[in-house]
């Protein structure tokens, strides 16, 4: 899959040509259009020099895109994004705690720090946010992805999926639900090898690690979570995302919320 970097090519050499005056006419353009309050959508070139830096690398959408099913890594070099959701259920549910390696802006990477990773064989999820933060030329900007029903900051006590998707993981930091969470068929503390997601070993883990796997075969355990909020490092789609209206938006200064 090719990159978006690769097909903003030549609005980069344009920009670049400008020099320092057009990166600050861009910026304040946009400062000015988020402070007006209109609602745009995307604007890709405009965009462009906030989806570029190499810093981020926010997947690979391909043709996909047009016919709303994704398979893509959204990852952010170096740095946590947040995705929330409504709500999610799963089954075929797994977790490991491993040290990915992480890599670094100059080019390196560490394994020094401890994560949780989440699978899931089949999952549906109540809409969808993911947030990254970037600062450009001294000013902060926010890559907003959004799919299906609007996810809102106090999830609803009750909720109905509208995205599926299929081998979905998340490498997290943290994972949280804010309402009941409710877990079928699971074993808290089998050993992280043995746990298996859509017939697979989830990736880092090690003999004897911590897992939470299944009591009832492969994909016998299942998750339902009031809300999610995760700060992760990676969401992996390894099969297929039916994201409802897609959108992609890039808006000036740290969005909290989509």
């Amino acid at each position: 899959m090719t990159r978006m970097t690769d097909r903003l090519g030549p609005s980069l050499a344009r920009v670049r040509a400008s020099g320092p005056r057009a990166v600050a006419d861009w910026n304040a353009r946009m400062l000015a259009e988020a402070a007006d309050g209109t609602r745009r959508g995307t604007r890709w070139g405009r965009g462009a020099l906030a989806l570029v830096p190499s810093a981020l690398a926010v997947g690979a959408l391909g043709t996909a895109l047009a016919q709303g099913a994704l398979a893509a890594n959204f990852s952010v070099t170096g740095q946590p994004f947040t995705l929330t959701s409504n709500g999610v259920e799963g089954t075929g549910f797994g977790a490991i705690v491993n040290t990915p390696a992480v890599g670094r802006p100059d080019g390196t990477s560490t394994t020094n720090t401890a994560m949780a990773r989440v699978g899931f064989a089949s999952a549906g999820l109540a809409g969808l946010c993911g947030i990254v933060h970037q600062t450009i030329a001294g000013m902060p900007y926010s890559l907003l992805l959004t799919g299906g029903q609007k996810v809102t900051a106090a999830p609803p006590g009750t909720f109905a999926t509208d995205i599926d998707a299929s081998n979905l993981y998340i490498q997290a930091t943290e994972l949280q639900a804010y309402g009941p969470t409710t877990l079928q068929n699971a074993v808290l503390g089998q050993s992280a090898d043995q746990v298996t997601v859509a017939g697979k070993p989830l990736t880092g883990a090690l003999p004897g690690g911590f897992g939470l796997g299944s009591a009832g075969g492969e994909g016998g355990s299942s998750i339902r979570l009031h809300g999610l909020n995760a700060t992760a490092y990676d969401a992996e789609m390894a099969g297929a995302l039916v994201l409802p209206d897609l959108k992609i938006r890039v808006v000036a200064g740290t969005a909290t919320a989509c």
